[in-house]
């Protein structure tokens, strides 16, 4: 996959193009709808979290795994509701990953009622409510909209992280 930098550059392997560690690093990426989008946004992301957060940022930890679902689900929501997600930029300033999707509707994400976890689907805004430090919607007038959220990526001394079971944890938000 080739990648657009903030810098304009494309290249198959951007590692040499970004900042390091500890300082302010952006990724800019044109997005072409179709059924590859959500994984091709995914694999962008996980190139991120291991450039930029080292160790910090391997998909296995629980945070750099909850940045990897909401992107899942972030860029799904744009195919299904959103018209066509046309970009996703990712910014790291400190130990912060922010992750931006425009799309083409200028609707705002909204909730289709409570939370139903029996459900099939319904699950993207409950889930960025839960994993996301912070979320939001930005309007693009003419171009759409852009749904926004951020998740801390802290040093792994500083995260106590067990073996995730299906069913554990709360399902109620707090």
């Amino acid at each position: 996959m080739a990648i657009r930098t903030e810098r304009g550059a494309r290249t198959p392997d951007p590692a040499g193009l970004l900042p390091g560690p500890g300082v302010r690093s952006s990724l800019r990426h044109a997005l072409t709808d179709g059924p590859g989008v959500v994984a091709e946004c995914r694999d962008l992301t996980r190139w991120a979290l291991r450039a930029w957060f080292g160790p910090d940022g391997d998909p296995a930890r629980t945070p750099a795994a909850d940045a990897l679902l909401l992107v899942s689900e972030v860029v799904t929501n744009a195919r299904e509701h959103g018209g066509a997600p046309y970009e996703i930029r990712l910014d790291r300033v400190g130990r912060t990953l922010r992750v931006r999707v425009g799309d083409t509707s200028p609707v705002p994400p909204r909730a289709r009622g409570p939370h139903r976890p029996d459900h099939p689907s319904g699950h993207g805004l409950f889930l960025l409510q839960r994993l996301a430090t912070r979320w939001g919607s930005v309007p693009r007038g003419s171009a759409g909209k852009t749904v926004w959220f951020e998740v801390e990526v802290p040093p792994a001394s500083e995260v106590v992280e067990g073996p995730l079971e299906a069913g554990a944890g709360p399902v109620d938000s707090p």
